[in-house]
C-alpha cells in the first residue's frame, strides 16, 4: 500500500511489469533536440551549396550532409540523454540512404543535379 501512495501508476508499471519509467528517453527533450538539430544540420550543407565550388558542388555538399547527420545525431542524442553510438549510426545510414535514393529518382526522371 506504501508504494502506491505517492504515484500508483509508476509503482505498478514497476513491480507487476517490471517497467522503469525514469529509464525511458524524455520524449519532449527528444521533439525540441530534433527541432534544433533538424535547422542547425540543414544550415551546414547550405551553406556549402552557397559557395563556389564548381564541378565538385554536389559531392562537397553530399559529404557535408553527412558531417551534418553526424552531428545532428551525436547532439541530439546527448541532448535527449540517449545512446549516442546507435543515434548517429541509425542518422547517417539513414540520411544517407535517403540522399542516395533522392539522386536516383530525380536521374530517373531526369532532374538530378551534378
Amino acid at each position: 500500500m506504501e508504494l502506491t501512495k505517492r504515484d500508483a501508476l509508476a509503482a505498478h508499471a514497476e513491480v507487476e511489469l517490471g517497467i522503469d519509467p525514469e529509464q525511458f528517453t524524455n520524449p519532449w527533450a527528444a521533439a525540441a533536440s530534433s527541432f534544433v538539430s533538424f535547422t542547425a544540420g540543414a544550415l551546414i550543407p547550405l551553406v556549402l551549396i552557397l559557395l563556389p565550388v564548381g564541378a565538385h558542388r554536389v559531392w562537397v555538399a553530399a559529404a557535408a550532409v553527412v558531417v551534418g547527420l553526424f552531428l545532428t545525431g551525436w547532439i541530439s542524442a546527448g541532448l535527449g540523454r540517449a545512446p549516442r553510438r546507435p543515434a548517429v549510426i541509425r542518422n547517417v545510414l539513414m540520411g544517407s540512404a535517403t540522399m542516395v535514393a533522392t539522386y536516383l529518382i530525380g536521374l530517373l526522371f531526369g532532374v538530378a543535379t551534378g
